[in-house]
C-alpha cells in the first residue's frame, strides 16, 4: 500500500483518513497543528503524540519535504536563495526577501516550466513536473525552521507557471490561508501568471482577494510573441480582457510586470502604446530591470531607459514603479541555481 501524502490533505479530509483508519477527530486536530503550525518535518518531532500513534502515522502517511541542498544569503540586503533537493531527486528554488513590513517568499510550483518564455532561466531544460500541495508548502515551511521566522507573505512567481498547476495551487492557497495553520490571508498572496486565459476567469469565478500579477513583458502581439510563446494561443487584447474583468469583479488592482529588455520593448513608441492599451484596467505597473542569463541574448535596459519609459507611463495616469533589484550578488532570479547544479551533476556523471 503507498502512503498518502499527509501534507497535501487539507483538515476535513486528514479528519476523513483517520475517521476510515479508526481514529479519534482530536488525532487529527493534534497533527494537523503540528503539519501546519508547528511545521515539523517529521512524525518524530510531534512531542505529545505517543510512539504507537507516530509508528502508526510513518506506516500510512509520509511527510514529503524539502532538503537544502544549498543556501545562499545576500551580503547587501539579506535576501536568501534556496537551491532544495526533492525525494525524487529534483531540484527548485526559492527566495526569501526581507522587507520593513516583513518576510516575503517567493515560491515555485513547478520543477522547470513549459511557458518557455525568451528571458527566463526557469525553463531552460525543459518542465520535468508539477509540484504538489506539500512541495509548495514545503519551501515555506522549510526556509520558517532554517530562518526562525514568520513568513507575512507570499509570492507566487518562482519556478514555473502557477495557472499551469491550477487544481494544485488552488489546493495550495487554502491550506496556506487555513486559520488552522498558517492563516496568511488572500491580501498577502500574490500570484503570477503568463496568460493562461481560461484559467484567469477560473480564478475570476472564485473571486480570491489574492493579487494577480499578469508578465506582459510587451505592449503588442508582434513583440510579445517573439519572447513568451504563450501569446501565440492567448493574445494581448484577450488577455487584457481578461483582466479587465478580473479587476472589474474582485475590485482588486492588477499588477503588470514588465521586464525591461534593452531594443526589444523599452522604446518611447512601446511605452506610449503601453499606456493606451492598460487605459481602464485596474492596475499598477511595475518595471523590472531584466536579469541576464548567460543562455540568453537579451540585455537589461540602461537605467535612463527605464526612468524614461517610467515617466511617459506616468505621463498617461497609470500607477508605476521600478522594482528594487534584490539579491544581485547571488543571482536571486529563479532557475539559475537549478541550472547550475544540474550541469555541476552532468559533470560528475
Amino acid at each position: 500500500m503507498s502512503k498518502k501524502d499527509i501534507v497535501s490533505l487539507n483538515f476535513e479530509e486528514l479528519c476523513e483518513e483517520f475517521k476510515e483508519l479508526g481514529l479519534p477527530k482530536f488525532r487529527a486536530t493534534q497533527v494537523y497543528d503540528w503539519l501546519h503550525k508547528k511545521c515539523v518535518s517529521s512524525f518524530e518531532d510531534m512531542t505529545n503524540i505517543s510512539k504507537d500513534m507516530i509508528r502508526f502515522l510513518s506506516d500510512n502517511f509520509v511527510i514529503f519535504s524539502c532538503t537544502i541542498e544549498k543556501k545562499l544569503i545576500s551580503q547587501y540586503d539579506n535576501t536568501v536563495k534556496y537551491l532544495f533537493t526533492l525525494p525524487d531527486g529534483e531540484y527548485l528554488e526559492c527566495v526569501v526577501m526581507d522587507y520593513k513590513y516583513g518576510h516575503t517568499i517567493c515560491v515555485s510550483t513547478q520543477v522547470g516550466c513549459k511557458m518557455g518564455c525568451a528571458f527566463c532561466a526557469s525553463g531552460i531544460g525543459g518542465f520535468k513536473r508539477h509540484l504538489a500541495p506539500s512541495e509548495i508548502l514545503g519551501q515555506i515551511y522549510s526556509a520558517q525552521r532554517d530562518l526562525s521566522l514568520r513568513i507575512s507573505r507570499i509570492v507566487l512567481m518562482g519556478m514555473g507557471e502557477p495557472l499551469d498547476n491550477y487544481d494544485n495551487v488552488m489546493k495550495f492557497l487554502s491550506l496556506v490561508s487555513d486559520e488552522k495553520g498558517l492563516n496568511i490571508g488572500m491580501r498577502h498572496i500574490s500570484l503570477s501568471t503568463s496568460g493562461i486565459v481560461p484559467r484567469i476567469y477560473d480564478l475570476l469565478d472564485k473571486n480570491l482577494q489574492l493579487t494577480l500579477s499578469v508578465s506582459l513583458h510587451a505592449p503588442n502581439d508582434e513583440i510579445r510573441s517573439k519572447i513568451m510563446p504563450v501569446n501565440n494561443k492567448w493574445g494581448v487584447d484577450e488577455l487584457l480582457k481578461a483582466c479587465k474583468l478580473y479587476g472589474d469583479k474582485t475590485s482588486r488592482r492588477i499588477s503588470f510586470e514588465y521586464a525591461m529588455m534593452k531594443g526589444v520593448n523599452d522604446t518611447p513608441e512601446c511605452a506610449k502604446e503601453l499606456a493606451l492599451r492598460l487605459k481602464g484596467i485596474l492596475c499598477h505597473i511595475n518595471l523590472i530591470p531584466a536579469n541576464e542569463v548567460a543562455e540568453k541574448s537579451h540585455k537589461r535596459s540602461a537605467d535612463s531607459d527605464i526612468e524614461s519609459f517610467k515617466k511617459i507611463l506616468e505621463k498617461y495616469g497609470h500607477t508605476v514603479t521600478i522594482r528594487r533589484t534584490l539579491g544581485s550578488d547571488i543571482n536571486a532570479s529563479c532557475g539559475q541555481l537549478r541550472r547550475e547544479k544540474i550541469k555541476e551533476d552532468n559533470n560528475n556523471k
